[in-house]
């Protein structure tokens, strides 16, 4: 507490009059939002700091976690706090006591209560803090998922021991990684990690006073128009969320044809194609794909081109012209699995007391049948794994190998140079928390091995895999905003490997995805670190320490909601606590796990051709290469990123065509027409827009989900009634396929 981690107070702030062109960032984006100057004497490590870190932090992680059970789950983000928090802060600079003393291990140093006005370095380290409550963004934290489905959905017991050494180790392993590969993404000015840049516009807006002369003289300052954006996107939302919910997705194609099943799958936004659908609700736009406005448009384009390639062309040969899979069979959009004939899969009827398949029932039901737009979205998984390696290689590999020899030779930007005022981590902080992380996993899987099944070696294997990734995924997530994720190929290969064991699956897709995804939230928080000139060890402490509080909300949260909540994710006997995300998590528990990757994808199931994917998504990368090589006089050669391209569906389903719809359009119009064409504009207020309609939704929806939505107040007229009216995109088109809900063929 206190001003421990002050360095060297100075009179004026570093960087101001000596930054050299050589010095300044090579990405625009970064040229025109992030300061170059520092003040070193700024305090950060203060009582402030500390209350309201750890009081963010334990709120947004009780919140997230009972809000993920509900059957309209609400992740509150980082955002909502870092709005919140300003005023807060600012009352107990004014009220808390400036008296300065001496405490015993301080030194000469001083300590206070109140060591001056509310600062933005204390701002950061509060709002990381509440990062680590929403687990990244993303919610609670990832291994809970398991022991919900353990509990919830098998009926089986794990010890809260087991379950608390699940999560932490889960969460904290990806440290060790970040540390290991600081320098290879955080210190390279080309690794820019654009959505720290919305965070930082936002706290230079919160906190900076702007010079209202010039050319500022006619324009309206930043805190004014985040104010006034922000008030109008929390009354707007109130349509689209509540009063008129037709809003999230307008459809018209279904509205032309209210009795066609083809054109319902052709026009719906949820459950269709999402031709000619489009939505005025920010939370449709801005959901699985985050905010449009800060993704870079080299990047929009890379996912707009595979995601017209999937949808507007593959899907429909593949279900209307060729028949895949006989695709007719099933819905065109869907994840649910299936029965040769178009049924619902039983899945409770294969599984038997020892989180065993029951081949008996098994080949009685047949083989597990999917919608061919699922089978494809796996297929280009599996090639967008592949494509990430050997992009990353081809691509990068020369300036990773020659940092690996000389980094300390590399050009450094101003950003790097005035980050060297501060003490760096010490590298055996990371080497020590890695290795004491991955012993306390060993002994949970060896002295605790029944409630988990994951045998050690399992373990290290998932921790290599991890590893191997985090490279090649942070460069990608550091230049285009999109992160490949590792839950298809982790799932594959325990799979093929340790078959029949659902709860070894989920645990090995845990520890490989998860210390990944943790790693890659460690070097981007880093790098906002490195951006807003806060001291290393800092942020390092801030997020240890928030990981390991959070978590443990996380579980007891759970373990009180599993224990008192009747019928909890039981859909036909809670219509309320339905836990909408860990259903998705025990399917894929019985996919990879239960029945495994060889009766699906292997020579016993239908779709073992979608493994030439791996092939094509290594080969796609070299083919860029060579041209890149070939023709070097095309500078847009090299901004072909396949890993993006063919992982553009990644998150389909759950995300839908409307959501891609709305952020290719909204991201192309800021990113492409208003930044090539009104640039002024779009340094001054793009990233305030984006952080000022997040923050509308995220103060609404909570405001309506206590006010309304738990007393289960609900309008309903036609706008609310099926707020799509797409209904019978969930039909198949077979002749003779029998669906509940659907018109006799």
């Amino acid at each position: 507490m206190g001003t421990v981690e002050i360095e060297a107070p100075v009179s004026k702030k570093l960087g101001e009059d000596d930054i050299n062109e050589e010095e300044q960032s090579p990405i625009e984006q970064v040229r025109l939002t992030v300061s170059t100057t520092d003040d070193p004497s700024i305090p950060v490590w203060t009582f402030r700091m500390w209350v309201l870190g750890l009081l963010s932090c334990a709120l947004l992680s009780f919140l997230n976690q009972f809000f993920s059970y509900r059957k309209e789950p609400l992740v509150i983000t980082q955002i909502t706090v870092q709005v919140a928090i300003l005023p807060v802060g600012r009352f107990m600079a004014t009220v808390l006591p400036t008296t300065k003393f001496h405490l015993p291990g301080l030194g000469s140093r001083e300590f206070s209560l109140n060591p001056g006005p509310f600062n933005i370095k204390e701002h950061v380290l509060i709002s990381i803090f509440a990062n680590a409550g929403s687990a990244s963004g993303s919610g609670p934290a990832y291994a809970v998922g398991i022991v919900n489905i353990i509990k919830a959905f098998y009926g089986r017991n794990i010890s809260f021991l087991a379950a608390w050494i699940l999560i932490i180790t889960t969460q904290v392993l990806g440290y060790g990684w970040a540390g290991i590969l600081r320098k290879y993404v955080v210190e390279p000015a080309h690794m820019w990690w654009p959505s720290t840049l919305v965070q930082i516009s936002l706290f230079r807006t919160l906190h900076e006073k702007e010079d209202e002369g010039g050319e500022n003289q006619n324009r309206m300052s930043r805190s004014k128009f985040f104010v006034i954006a922000l008030v109008c996107s929390f009354c707007w939302y109130l349509f689209p969320g509540y009063i008129f919910q037709t809003l999230q997705s307008i459809s018209w194609v279904c509205w032309a044809f209210p009795k066609s099943i083809t054109a319902h799958q052709i026009g719906s936004g949820f459950q269709g194609l999402g031709y000619g659908a489009f939505t005025l609700d920010w939370s449709a736009v801005a959901s699985f794909l985050f905010s449009p406005l800060i993704c870079p448009f080299f990047a929009i384009a890379n996912v707009f081109v595979g995601y017209a390639l999937i949808i507007y062309l593959v899907t429909p040969l593949s279900y209307w012209g060729l028949n895949a899979y006989n695709a007719k069979n099933f819905p065109i959009f869907s994840s649910d699995l299936f029965t040769a004939q178009g049924q619902d899969y039983n899945v409770t009827a294969i599984v038997n007391d020892r989180f065993e398949i029951d081949y008996a029932q098994y080949k009685k039901q047949g083989k597990i049948h999917m919608s061919t737009f699922f089978a494809l979205t796996y297929g280009f998984g599996f090639a967008t794994i592949a494509a990430t390696l050997t992009h990353v290689a081809l691509f990068y590999g020369r300036e990773i190998y020659d940092r690996y020899r000389a980094s300390a030779k590399g050009k450094e930007d101003v950003h790097t140079r005035l980050m060297k005022n501060y003490k760096d981590i010490p590298s055996w902080w990371f080497y020590l928390l890695l290795l004491v992380t991955i012993l306390i996993s060993l002994a949970l899987c060896i002295f605790l091995k029944k409630d988990v099944q994951l045998p050690w070696w399992g373990l290290l294997f998932a921790a290599a895999l991890a590893f191997i990734f985090t490279l090649p995924i942070s460069i990608i997530t550091a230049t285009t905003n999109q992160t490949p994720g590792l839950n298809i190929i982790t799932e594959y290969v325990i799979g093929i490997i340790y078959p029949g064991r659902p709860i070894a699956n989920v645990c090995f897709k845990t520890y490989g995805y998860m210390s990944m995804a943790q790693a890659i939230s460690f070097l981007n928080d880093f790098k906002l670190g490195h951006y807003m000139k806060i001291p290393p060890r800092s942020m390092f402490l801030v997020q240890f320490i928030g990981t390991i509080i959070a978590g443990t909300i996380n579980l007891g949260v759970a373990w009180w909601l599993l224990s008192s909540v009747e019928n909890i994710c039981n859909e036909d006997a809670n219509t309320t606590w339905t836990c909408p995300n860990d259903r998705v998590f025990f399917d894929a528990s019985v996919i990879w796990g239960l029945v495994g990757p060889r009766r699906i994808f292997g020579p016993l199931g239908n779709y073992a051709a979608l493994n030439w994917f791996f092939l094509g998504g290594l080969l796609g990368p070299v083919i860029v290469w060579l041209l890149h090589r070939a023709f070097p006089q095309h500078s847009w050669i090299p901004l072909i990123n396949l890993p993006v391209l063919m992982g553009a569906t990644a998150n389909m389903p759950p995300a839908t065509s409307l959501n891609y719809n709305s952020w290719i359009l909204v991201g192309t119009i800021f990113n492409f027409f208003v930044f090539r064409y009104r640039k002024k504009w779009w340094q001054r207020y793009n990233y305030i827009l984006s952080a000022a309609l997040d923050a509308g939704v995220a103060f609404m929806a909570v405001f309506l989900y206590f006010s309304l939505q738990m007393e289960g107040r609900k309008i309903k007229w036609w706008g609310t009634h099926h707020p799509e009216h797409c209904d019978l995109a969930i039909c198949p088109t077979a002749k003779g396929i029998s669906v509940e809900g659907c018109p006799p063929f």
